[in-house]
């Protein structure tokens, strides 16, 4: 049994087989690999019973659901008016000059990968971002730089 196998068992051991537990597997899955690979969602198909189409339609239609290999750190640009309204366009900005790749994109070393979502629910403190789990608010250009030398600076 391949890795991925025994992790999406363990997965459907603890959360059931019925449809309604497919997302908790699939999120289960994005802990452990960082994306759902194709392998992934067949093995997720066939240990639960269901079409695979299935389990690739979900993973399409979740944003937080990637289904390409991502870097290590996933940068979740909100893309909201108030975002923008608050100053996103020049935090973008900062993020794509200093990482030089493009939104959709991950970074060489594979320790990146930026991408834009709908509302992260914080538009009070916009604009807002994620890295991975970590949200960062009232964000400026100097703000996200200070940020992603943090990131830079850990060890992979």
């Amino acid at each position: 049994m391949s890795p991925t196998q025994l992790i999406i068992k363990e997965l459907a051991d603890k959360y059931g087989r019925s449809r309604e537990h497919l997302l908790p597997i699939m999120q289960g899955v994005v802990e452990h690999e960082n994306y759902l690979s194709e392998y992934s969602m067949v093995e997720i198909a066939r240990e639960m019973d269901i079409p695979a189409a299935e389990v690739f339609g979900t993973a399409t239609f979740y944003s937080f659901l990637e289904t390409q290999k991502m870097g290590r750190y996933i940068i979740r640009m909100c893309k909201t008016i108030t975002c923008a309204m608050k100053g996103k366009s020049q935090v973008l900005l900062a993020i794509q000059d200093m990482l030089k790749i493009k939104i959709g994109e991950t970074t060489a070393d594979g320790r990146f990968s930026l991408m834009q979502t709908n509302c992260l629910g914080l538009c009070h403190k916009a604009p807002a971002m994620l890295i991975n789990h970590d949200a960062y608010t009232d964000l400026t250009p100097e703000k996200v730089r200070e940020i992603i030398t943090e990131y830079m600076n850990k060890p992979l």
